[in-house]
């Protein structure tokens, strides 16, 4: 009972592998991510978020573990930009055609330029939305690339 979402079927056509996973999603928890990760039987480490955000005015994508948190500093240095900031939600959904909390890298309405946090390059795989609320996907990390045209970037605050 496989859900197909525009993220879901452009993996599909890019003819890239990958499971499906539904869990129930849970709007009141204060850490959607670090939910869901538990909700999918993974460890937080190999489950990313999809977070939109402007450099320079202009839209990017940024994917990086659940419990962690995006610098914007190193998101505006890894675009070779001045500036970052996180995106409204309104134009989020805008700009990917999915609603927050189920913004997926993949398929979106429109391709930004997408970092992955470097820290999924230690992984066999990882997960991430799969285009809905409640919906992952599990992919190698390599193919996560490749379907998200995306580059590896140093992207989160260091922890301590």
């Amino acid at each position: 009972m496989s859900k197909t979402t525009p993220a879901s079927a452009f993996l599909k056509r890019s003819g890239i592998p990958f499971e499906m996973l539904q869990y129930e999603y849970d709007p009141s928890v204060s850490k959607l991510g670090v939910h869901a990760a538990a909700a999918v039987n993974e460890p937080a480490e190999r489950v990313f978020k999809t977070l939109m955000a402007e450099v320079d005015g202009k839209p990017v994508c940024a994917v990086i573990p659940v419990a962690q948190e995006l610098s914007l500093k190193k998101l505006a240095a890894a675009c070779g930009g001045k500036s970052a900031k996180i995106m409204k939600p309104a134009d989020a959904e805008r700009i990917t055609g999915y609603k927050v909390g189920g913004i997926s890298p993949f398929g979106g309405r429109r391709h930004v330029p997408t970092f992955l946090a470097h820290e999924a390059s230690e992984l066999p795989y990882i997960l991430m939305n799969g285009g809905g609320r409640g919906l992952q996907v599990r992919l190698s990390v390599e193919d996560a690339l490749v379907a998200m045209q995306g580059q590896l970037a140093d992207l989160v605050v260091p922890h301590g």
